[in-house]
């Protein structure tokens, strides 16, 4: 049997387009959702404290159920990996976005000190405490750093016209993830003073003049 149109068009067309419309509006509601919940979740972190902070504390700040809070996250440590998997995502879209004409490690640098610039340097700071003071989120900040050299290879690599260059990724992938490791925790041992873009400068001009 055919099916029915109306104005032209088929019944069966416009059902398959509504339903299409009605998952966009789900995954655009559950993606809103679990944004909100990341946000309550680290200000009440940077106010309370981690482990003074409840999920509860977060439900109800992001105004929704405990129970929902486990459709998005199994635990307080998760809100905090995917809070830093969205830093690792906006970091390889400004590696592929550098000029071609760029080296890896002039982009790798440029891309990380634009990145870091968006942020807010006290919370920043905060956050690196934070994480710093309790062994769970310092186990999650090890996973953080292999993820984002995998990530910053990824968007290195994407620049690679030859097979060398595609191994010169990773190795320049490993030493700016490093940089930013090392860099970070001098940063705050050094009481987070100096602009988080001046500070990653300094670290790759160290990194270059050990290279020559």
């Amino acid at each position: 049997m055919k099916a029915s149109k109306v104005a032209g068009i088929s019944v069966k067309s416009l059902s398959a387009e509504g339903k299409s419309l009605a998952t966009g509006l789900r995954e655009r509601k559950r993606q809103e959702t679990r944004e909100r919940l990341t946000r309550a979740a680290m200000t009440l972190f940077l106010e309370r404290g981690f482990e003074a902070t409840t999920i509860d504390d977060i439900a109800a700040a992001a105004n929704v159920s405990r129970r929902s809070f486990f459709h998005y996250f199994a635990s307080k440590e998760d809100v905090v990996a995917a809070w830093q998997e969205g830093a690792a995502s906006a970091l390889v879209a400004e590696i592929v976005a550098r000029p071609a004409d760029e080296s890896m490690l002039t982009a790798a640098e440029n891309a990380i000190a634009a990145a870091v610039k968006r942020l807010d340097p006290a919370e920043a700071a905060a956050m690196s405490r934070l994480k710093r003071d309790n062994p769970a989120l310092q186990a999650r900040d090890q996973l953080k750093y292999e993820k984002l050299e995998r990530a910053l290879a990824e968007g290195l690599a994407q620049r690679a016209r030859t097979k060398s260059d595609r191994s010169k990724a990773r190795l320049v992938a490993m030493i700016a993830t490093g940089a930013m490791r090392v860099g970070g925790e001098s940063w705050i041992g050094e009481g987070a003073r100096e602009k988080p873009e001046a500070f990653v400068k300094r670290t790759f001009d160290a990194i270059r003049a050990i290279l020559k």
